[in-house]
């Protein structure tokens, strides 16, 4: 039997240039209309048996406001950005400019005295991997944007690099469909108007 994870991209806090490492802001009067805009479309998935959501209070918010009641997974909370938290990426890059190089460049480091791009990727995949085949067909999953690139780089196992190259807006969506290990992209039609 194979599992249908689909991941709605939390709804926003901040406009893309404010976007903090690790952002606990609850919605913002934007992100509240964009959910309310988008609603008809992203209702449905409530129907899955399984309705999970990152830790943030935006992820929490998202979920609630489409009515999922999602469980709250510590697996998919962001990456842990150390003394980074709270920064937004010019911060860290004014702060410190070869250290912000350094952890975009290899996947491996975490110069802030956090999490690694690579160890972020593997717990997001380890938590796709985890999802039990039998206990429901259909997952949805509210989530960080950072949470959806890495499970998306995880799936179709590609450089970590590759991260960087992915946009996730706000309440856009990513289904995957599959079991442990063995992950592949599923592109969905718009349903018909």
């Amino acid at each position: 039997m194979h599992l249908r994870v689909t991941f709605v991209a939390a709804a926003r806090s901040s406009s893309l240039l404010a976007e903090r490492f690790e952002d606990d802001r609850p919605l913002d009067q934007a992100g509240w209309y964009e959910v309310q805009r988008v609603a008809g479309g992203l209702v449905p998935l409530a129907a899955a048996e399984l309705r999970y959501c990152s830790p943030t209070p935006r992820s929490r918010a998202t979920g609630n406001a489409l009515g999922y009641a999602p469980l709250v997974q510590p697996a998919l909370r962001d990456c842990d950005m150390g003394r980074w938290r709270g920064f937004t990426l010019g911060e860290a890059m004014a702060r410190e400019p070869s250290a912000v190089d350094a952890w975009i460049s290899d996947p491996r480091s975490a110069p802030h005295g956090g999490e690694s791009l690579l160890s972020f990727i593997s717990r997001v995949g380890g938590w796709l991997d985890t999802r039990p085949v039998d206990d429901g067909g259909r997952v949805v999953a509210v989530a960080e944007p950072s949470v959806m690139r890495a499970a998306l780089v995880y799936a179709l196992n590609v450089q970590p690099s590759a991260y960087w190259n992915i946009d996730v807006p706000p309440l856009s969506t990513l289904t995957l469909a599959g079991r442990g290990g063995h992950w592949n992209l599923r592109l969905e039609t718009a349903p018909a108007a």
